[in-house]
């Protein structure tokens, strides 16, 4: 079923040899454009438009109500209820962690620099609803937000038609968990470009613009994330959801096919990457694979992720080819099946979470390790990072020198102003002694 790319007598930079799915925004970014700017123009009208055309659903009003919220708390099955309050609490708890304090640096006598950590003031965050329903998306935008200390946040998700034109009410009770009562039922292009622009309700409420968005989404998400950045920050533009697994004779060949599988239910474009050194592990894993798959709800689904160009069977000589293969991939999880596979783990560069062992499975990450699950994809864990509380922070230096302090160094100021032929830079300097002076 998955195909096999043997690297164990190449040389090649694995960067040109790894599997990876193709995804051009070129085509999207020219069907949403008009649906960005028909929001600009026609405010709510353009939305409700919008999910009638895209959604097969015209929701009777775009913010969803709070009876509709408590509704789905409260027919929310008790054990799904438990586990999203499980992970809520263990986000909570890593994400905690993640806060930054102020510093202040005083870097001579009566000249200081303090890096200031603030939040966003408003954001948006994108709950997507097509082939299955994300509550947990919920979580892992809204935790980190919250814990960022983000005054204003509001959630979109796309209206469903078998929910009365409401976000599932999964969705809406993950809400509710997380006491966010701003929630729209706007998904898609319209949905980024409503949170960017702001707009008008019907009835005299408004949904004022937002200032960073994030969360993951179709391609049109991606597209339209990708257009308005600049009028809004962005966490990513998030492709199709990869798993990469490095393993060694080690590993049980019945879970390596399993966390396969399980990435490759999300999506027909969805990667499934084993990098093994090990050609009789590669051969079960393929046996395995083929038997667990003829068990599964979405056959059809996971047998095109993995018999597409993004998914393979790496072999490799060793374990430290493996490491160069994983690093010049990047997946967005990495699995380690390895002997010392926590020594293996800390050797990767490149991952946008990496998962150490046979007892840390990405499904873990996905629901209940503490961990965020919005990622990197597409190589990009080579320079960004997950969402984090940090996604929401900025830093701001406040700079304050005495007179003193700005009196020692104002020849080197001076001098850099002139070798760089702004002479206007080092003027702003003088100019205060030259008054002193002449008073």
């Amino acid at each position: 079923m998955l195909r096999l790319i043997d690297l164990r007598e190449s040389s090649a930079d694995p960067r040109s040899v790894v599997p990876r799915a193709a995804m051009d925004l070129t085509d999207a970014g020219d069907a949403i454009r008009p649906v960005l700017e028909d929001v600009r123009v026609r405010g709510a009208d353009a939305v409700l438009d919008a999910c009638e055309r895209f959604d097969s659903v015209r929701p009777d009003q775009l913010r969803v109500p709070a009876s509709v919220v408590a509704d789905a708390l409260a027919g929310l099955d008790p054990s799904v209820r438990r586990a999203l309050e499980v992970s809520i609490e263990r986000a909570r708890r890593v994400h905690q962690d993640q806060r930054r304090v102020d510093v202040e640096t005083e870097v001579v006598p009566g000249g200081t620099v303090t890096e200031r950590w603030l939040p966003v003031s408003r954001v948006g965050l994108y709950v997507p609803g097509g082939r299955a329903v994300y509550p947990s998306s919920v979580v892992m935008n809204v935790v980190p937000a919250q814990e960022a200390g983000v005054p204003s946040l509001a959630v979109v998700s796309p209206p469903q038609k078998d929910c009365d034109g409401w976000p599932h009410p999964t969705v809406l009770a993950a809400c509710a968990l997380l006491g966010v009562e701003e929630i729209y039922a706007v998904g898609g292009a319209q949905a980024v470009a409503m949170l960017a622009y702001g707009i008008d309700l019907p009835g005299g409420d408004t949904c004022e613009p937002v200032d960073l968005v994030t969360g993951p989404g179709n391609i049109y998400v991606t597209a339209a994330k990708r257009a308005l950045q600049g009028i809004i920050g962005i966490d990513s533009e998030a492709g199709p959801t990869e798993v990469a697994i490095l393993a060694d004779d080690s590993a049980d060949a019945r879970y390596v096919a399993a966390d396969l599988i399980s990435q490759a239910e999300h999506d027909v474009i969805a990667a499934a990457v084993l990098v093994t050194s090990s050609e009789r592990l590669a051969n079960e894993v393929e046996r395995e694979v083929a038997a667990q798959v003829a068990s599964t709800k979405h056959v059809e689904r996971i047998t095109e992720a993995l018999t597409g160009v993004q998914s393979a069977i790496i072999l490799v000589r060793d374990v430290d080819q493996g490491v160069a293969v994983v690093d010049a991939y990047a997946a967005e999880h990495l699995e380690i099946h390895t002997n010392e596979p926590r020594q293996v783990a800390m050797r990767i560069r490149n991952a946008g979470a990496i998962f150490v062992g046979p007892w840390a499975p990405v499904s873990l990450g996905d629901y209940c390790a503490g961990s965020n699950h919005v990622l990197p994809t597409m190589g990009a864990a080579r320079h960004s990072s997950g969402l984090s509380v940090q996604t929401f922070l900025r830093g701001i230096h406040v700079i304050e020198y005495d007179r003193s302090s700005l009196a020692d160094v104002a020849d080197d100021v001076v001098a850099l102003a002139q070798a760089e032929d702004l002479p206007g830079h080092g003027d702003a300097v003088t100019i205060r002694f030259h008054d002193a002076d002449d008073g």
